[in-house]
């Protein structure tokens, strides 16, 4: 299978490499990519050979979060059709947080919006000190809503209300804090980090640890079709908004949104 927007490699291992790969875009989500991502997670969870997987991005940004001209697009489309792809960007980050088999983000480069949805659904996250990362979509007059399970999953209602709302951007080691992240390293240090949480998975038993990350999902509050139904809504409905048409304007115009001082 071939994919237009990642890239998926294997080690003899069975250490999958999955890369975003739109890096003139920041690896910015589009139909495609969500698409894709939701493929690639369905072939890496069925292929018995592979044993762990690292998420990472191509270039200098992880993942900038929605591509914008998708984003703007859906102003034009009817309410059911927004519906559909923001439940099409639900279910992909359901796949990869479903992935029976441990991932690993490999975090190279800056994250806003939907990149810190994919942060949030790894099991391990690492990121390289100097980027930033960001809940950036209330500077367009949006809201982070279909990767919110997700992120207050991983974070805590009480760590996300520091960031989630106020599109403030932080650094590596604040993601350490926030639990957005899990180390903090160097660029340099990136790779042997990464190696570091990838080798105890290849000691023990692959089916094993397909059932213990299962056991853990029947134990925390099921992100279910209701939830996800939710957060489309939500979605479709910000993008409804006059906010959310002038700040996105205000984006491919360069210049500021309205309400910003």
């Amino acid at each position: 299978m071939s994919y237009e927007t990642v890239s998926i490699t294997c080690d003899p291992r069975g250490v999958a490499t999955l890369t975003l790969n739109r890096p003139d875009k920041h690896n910015a989500m589009n139909a495609g990519m969500i698409a894709d991502l939701t493929a690639a997670a369905a072939k890496l969870g069925a292929d018995p050979s592979v044993r762990a997987v690292i998420l990472t991005g191509a270039g200098k940004s992880f993942c900038a979060g929605g591509d914008l001209a998708w984003m703007r697009a859906q102003q034009e489309a009817t309410r059911a059709q927004r519906i559909a792809e923001a439940t099409k960007l639900a279910h992909m980050l359901k796949a990869l947080n479903e992935l029976p088999k441990p991932l690993i983000g490999r975090v190279q480069g800056q994250a806003f919006g939907g990149g810190m949805g994919m942060m949030s659904v790894c099991d391990v996250t690492i990121a390289a000190r100097g980027p930033k990362f960001g809940f950036t979509e209330a500077r367009l007059g949006l809201i982070p809503a279909t990767i919110s399970p997700y992120v207050v999953a991983r974070m805590g209602l009480a760590r996300a209300r520091e960031v989630f709302a106020s599109a403030r951007l932080f650094e590596a080691n604040e993601a350490v804090r926030l639990g957005l992240a899990t180390h903090a390293v160097n660029p340099d240090g990136l790779d042997a980090a990464v190696e570091a949480e990838i080798a105890p998975y290849l000691t023990a038993a692959p089916g094993a640890v397909t059932a213990s990350k299962a056991l853990l999902f029947r134990l925390a509050k099921p992100i279910d079709d209701a939830a996800i139904a939710m957060t489309a809504a939500a979605l479709a409905d910000q993008w409804e908004t006059e906010e959310a048409a002038q700040g996105i304007a205000a984006f491919f115009a360069r210049e500021p949104a309205p309400w910003a001082r």
